[in-house]
C-alpha cells in the first residue's frame, strides 16, 4: 500500500510546498482570466435559454425534464409495488452471492448516493426557494419523481453493457452502454465517438464538480466553525487540502471496495443526522405545516413576485432538481454497474430509489424547514442565499446544529469527492486502457486538483466544470432514447419473472 500511495504522497507534498509559497499568489487570477473565454462560450451554449412568456428556459433543462418524461411513461416502473421490490433488492433479498460484479445493492446504492447527496441539498434548496419562492419545492419535487424512472433506465444499462477486466473488476456506464448498445443498433460509429466524448466530459468535469468545489466548500466550512478569520486554519487551504488528497488517495487507491466500506458507512450516518435534526425542527413548528405545505402548492402554479410566473418558477425547481439527482447525466450508472447481479433490470430497479431519497425526501426536508423558521415573502428575488440561510433555519431551533452541519458538509463533501474519482478514473480507463499505471496517473492528477481546491479562488474554472458535467447530458440522452427499447425488455422481463416466483 505505501508502494502504491508514495507518489500521490510525494507530488501532494510537492504541491504543498508551491501553493503556500508567497509567489504563488495570484495565480487563481491568472487561471481564471485564461479560462473565462472558454468558459463564457461553454456555458452559452450548453445554457443556451428562450424567453417564454417573460422566463428563460434553460434548452438543457428541457432536454433533461423531457427524457424524464419519456421514460416515466414508457417504462411506468414508478409504482409503490416497485418501489416496496427495489427496497428488498436493498435489503439483500434478491441477491446471489455467485453472481458477477463486486458490491452489493446497497454499497452501490450508498456510492452513487455519495456523488449527489451533500452540498447541493442543503444549499441548493435555500437558493431555489429564496429566486423562486415557496412554489419552487413542489417542482423539485416533481422533477425527482420524473427523474426515477430515467436513473431506472440509465442503471439498467449500466449492467447490462459492462466490461469485465482480466483482474476481476468490472467497468460500466454510458461510455461502455452508449459504443456497445448503439453498436447492436448498427451504428457502431456513432456508438464510439458519442462513448469517447462523454468519457472525456465526465474526466473533466469530475476534476470540478466532484473534487475543487467539494473540497473548496469543505475547507470553507471548516475555516468557519474554527473561528473564521481569526481561527487557525485561516490561509491555511493547503494544509487542509494536502491532508484531504492524502485521504482521498488511500481510499481511491483500494478501488470500489474501499470506496464502498467509506460511503456505506458515511452516507446512511449523515443523512440519518440530517433527517434527525430536519425532523426535530418541523416538528416543533407543527402548527404551521399545513399553511407552508398549501402555500408550496399554490404558488408552484399562482407564484408572487416571480417574473415569469408559472413557467419561471417550475425551471428553477426542475433545474435545482436535475442539478441535485444528476438525473439523465449517466454519472452514477457508472457505481451501479459494479453491483453483484446477473439481472440488469435489478440495479435498475435499485437506481430509481437514487432520486426518490435525494430529492423527494431529503430536498423538500431542508425546503420546509427553511420555510417554517426563518423565510420570509421578501426574501424571494433578492439576495440569494445558501447554506448559509439553511444553517440559520436549523439555529432556530437547534443553537449547536451549524456546527454539526458544518461537519456533515465536510463529510458529504468528502463523500462526494471520492466517488466523482471512481467516476473520472472509470472515464479516463475507458479513453486510455484499463492497466495500473494509466490508474495511478489519473489518481495523481485527481489528488493534486484536490488540494488545489481548498487554495484557489475558483471562479470560473468552476463555472466551466459545471459546464462540461452538463454536456455528459447530451450524448447520454441522445443513447438513452436509441437504447430504451432494450430497457423496456430488461425491465418487463425481470418484473414478470419476480412477479411468478412471488405468487
Amino acid at each position: 500500500m505505501l508502494r502504491k500511495i508514495m507518489p500521490v504522497l510525494i507530488l501532494a507534498i510537492g504541491s504543498l510546498f508551491t501553493l503556500s509559497n508567497p509567489a504563488f499568489a495570484g495565480f487563481d487570477e491568472t487561471v481564471n482570466a485564461a479560462l473565462a473565454p472558454i468558459s463564457k462560450a461553454v456555458s452559452s451554449f450548453i445554457f443556451f435559454s428562450v424567453p417564454l412568456n417573460g422566463a428563460d428556459i434553460p434548452l438543457i433543462v428541457v432536454w433533461l425534464i423531457a427524457c424524464s418524461v419519456f421514460f416515466t411513461f414508457y417504462l411506468r416502473v414508478l409504482t409503490p409495488r416497485n418501489i416496496k421490490t427495489s427496497l428488498k433488492m436493498v435489503r439483500g433479498d434478491y441477491t446471489d452471492p455467485n453472481d458477477e460484479g463486486q458490491i452489493s445493492h446497497f454499497k452501490a446504492l450508498t456510492t452513487a448516493l455519495s456523488g449527489t447527496v451533500g452540498v447541493g441539498n442543503i444549499g441548493a434548496v435555500a437558493f431555489a426557494i429564496t429566486i423562486g419562492g415557496p412554489g419552487a419545492l413542489f417542482w423539485i419535487i416533481v422533477g425527482g419523481l420524473l427523474g426515477a424512472s430515467l436513473k431506472c433506465a440509465e442503471c439498467t444499462l449500466g449492467v447490462k453493457y459492462r466490461t469485465k477486466h482480466q483482474d476481476g473488476s468490472v467497468s460500466g456506464g454510458p461510455m461502455y452502454y452508449l459504443e456497445e448498445g448503439l453498436k447492436e443498433k448498427n451504428l457502431p460509429r456513432l456508438g464510439k465517438i458519442i462513448g469517447c466524448m462523454y468519457a472525456g466530459f465526465i474526466v473533466i468535469g469530475c476534476l470540478g464538480i466532484g473534487n475543487m468545489f467539494q473540497s473548496n466548500q469543505a475547507y470553507e466550512q471548516l475555516q468557519l466553525v474554527t473561528g473564521g478569520a481569526d481561527g487557525f486554519l485561516f490561509g491555511k487551504g493547503w494544509l487542509v487540502g494536502g491532508i484531504m488528497a492524502f485521504i482521498v488517495a488511500l481510499v481511491l487507491i483500494g478501488g470500489i471496495q474501499s470506496i464502498t466500506r467509506v460511503t456505506s458507512k458515511l452516507v446512511p450516518g449523515m443523512a440519518g443526522i440530517y433527517f434527525i435534526a430536519a425532523l426535530i425542527v418541523i416538528s416543533l413548528n407543527i402548527e404551521a405545516l399545513p399553511g407552508v405545505i398549501a402555500d408550496v402548492v399554490t404558488q408552484a402554479f399562482n407564484p408572487a413576485g416571480i417574473t415569469g410566473g408559472l413557467f419561471a418558477v417550475m425551471i428553477i425547481g426542475f433545474r435545482r432538481s436535475t442539478f441535485s439527482n444528476e438525473a439523465g447525466l449517466g454519472s452514477s450508472s457508472i457505481a451501479h454497474a459494479a453491483v453483484k447481479t446477473n439481472q440488469p433490470a435489478s440495479e435498475g430497479l435499485v437506481g430509481l430509489l437514487e432520486p426518490l431519497i435525494d430529492t423527494v425526501i431529503i430536498c423538500p426536508l431542508t425546503g420546509l424547514v427553511i420555510l417554517l423558521t426563518v423565510f420570509s415573502p421578501e426574501m424571494v428575488g433578492g439576495d440569494v442565499q445558501g447554506v448559509q440561510l439553511t444553517s440559520a433555519a436549523f439555529e432556530t431551533v437547534i443553537w449547536w446544529f451549524p456546527n454539526v452541519l458544518a461537519i456533515v458538509i465536510v463529510l458529504f463533501a468528502f463523500s462526494s469527492i471520492i466517488a466523482w474519482g471512481y467516476y473520472g478514473q472509470k472515464g479516463w480507463i475507458y479513453l486510455f486502457g484499463n492497466d495500473p499505471v494509466q490508474s495511478k496517473i489519473f489518481l495523481l492528477i485527481y489528488c493534486v486538483f484536490v488540494l488545489i481546491g481548498c487554495t484557489l479562488d475558483l471562479g470560473v474554472i468552476i463555472d466551466f466544470s459545471d459546464a462540461i458535467v452538463f454536456c455528459m447530458a447530451l450524448p447520454n440522452v441522445l443513447g438513452l432514447y436509441f437504447l430504451a427499447p432494450v430497457v423496456k425488455r430488461e425491465v418487463g422481463t425481470y418484473l414478470e419473472k419476480l412477479r411468478s416466483v412471488e405468487t
